[in-house]
């Protein structure tokens, strides 16, 4: 479960800490070609990236959350990942409810406005950390991120 988290949560990081800050060039740190697209879509390149990803679902995904809008939510087939892509565009914490999987749902919660107190509700401690970066603790969480490409996205945005 965590690599679908990974996949689907760093983008929303991305998103909500502030695009066109993101340092690009950590990007490349990350191993998982579908991520470095979403990392690099979400840092600049833009939705012309997100074509570089081949899992549907996160190619939706980065398309919604690079500019294209709520809409390409509805492409999404995983109804956890639809309600986070609504989430996260619509910038609606309402949405997070529509989430089952508890971390999700928490991170979820945190980014989308109710801060870091959420993330405490996380069990997994990469996710934990990169909520606590994402909600105002800043650089410092990335460290603690044992998935070096979650860290590495972490790192992108935080620097």
């Amino acid at each position: 479960m965590l690599s679908i988290l990974r996949c689907l949560l760093v983008p929303a990081v991305l998103l909500f800490s502030g695009l066109v800050q993101a340092q690009s060039g950590q990007c490349s740190f990350i191993q998982d070609p579908n991520l470095q697209a979403q990392c690099r879509a979400s840092s600049g390149g833009g939705s012309g990236q997100c074509s570089f990803i081949r899992d549907n679902d996160m190619q939706a995904y980065c398309r919604a959350t690079t500019g294209s809008g709520s809409g390409q939510c509805s492409f999404i087939r995983n109804g956890d990942t639809q309600s986070l892509c609504r989430a996260v565009t619509d910038r609606s914490a309402g949405q997070c409810s529509f989430i089952r999987d508890n971390d999700t749902q928490a991170y979820c919660r945190a980014i989308t406005g109710s801060g870091t107190g959420q993330c405490s509700f996380i069990r997994s401690g990469d996710l934990q950390a990169m909520c606590r970066a994402s909600t105002g603790s800043g650089s410092g969480q990335c460290s603690f991120i044992r998935d070096p490409d979650m860290q590495a996205a972490c790192r992108a945005r935080f620097g």
